[in-house]
């Protein structure tokens, strides 16, 4: 499936949760995060510390869960609402995610995270430093995951009344209207 570009890439740090979430193709079937070796090597391509030997199944089965829950939440800032145990799921991650309080010189301050023993906790803490970064930015609530069903690809939508709903016109848009049309016929 040909995947929205530049135009559509969060900008950073928005970026992490974005990469993060498309790290699955639903309409290919194809997910870069398909072993904790491959997690291992995603995340510490990105900074971030696996801790000790990498990621183990159930690091790598907590982070797919942190991701489908991402992707959740970028629907519901399309309009959709998102089921309480995928809330109860994000908050139970999030919780466990060392977050600290960073003063700079001129007084700004900013939720960054905490030293960590890596692995998921260090990930998770990384994406609420972003989320909550964004969120004071107002930049959060444009980060969607596209409105197809056999998509939802995770875009940034730079529409200027924000209410995009696909990842890309040119294909999910189409299809979608072209679906509407000949259910109207």
């Amino acid at each position: 499936m040909e995947q929205p570009g530049d135009r559509h890439a969060a900008p950073e740090p928005l970026r992490l949760v974005q990469d993060l979430v498309n790290t699955v193709d639903l309409e290919a079937e194809a997910d870069e995060l398909h072993s904790p070796e491959a997690l291992t090597a995603w995340v510490r391509e990105r900074g971030i510390d696996p801790g000790g030997d990498g990621f183990d199944r159930a690091g790598l089965d907590a982070v797919l869960v942190l991701r489908e829950a991402l992707r959740d939440v970028c629907s519901a800032h399309a309009g959709l609402d998102m089921a309480p145990d995928v809330v109860a799921a994000l908050d139970g991650l999030l919780a466990r995610a060392p977050l600290r309080l960073a003063v700079d010189p001129r007084g700004a301050a900013r939720v960054v995270p905490a030293a960590s023993a890596g692995g998921v906790a260090a990930l998770t803490a990384e994406v609420a430093a972003v989320i909550a970064a964004s969120a004071a930015a107002g930049t959060w609530q444009r980060v969607k995951a596209c409105a197809a069903d056999n998509c939802r690809w995770v875009y940034y939508d730079r529409s200027p009344a924000g209410r995009g709903r696909w990842c890309s016109m040119a294909v999910c848009g189409s299809r979608a209207k072209m679906r509407a049309y000949r259910g109207r016929r």
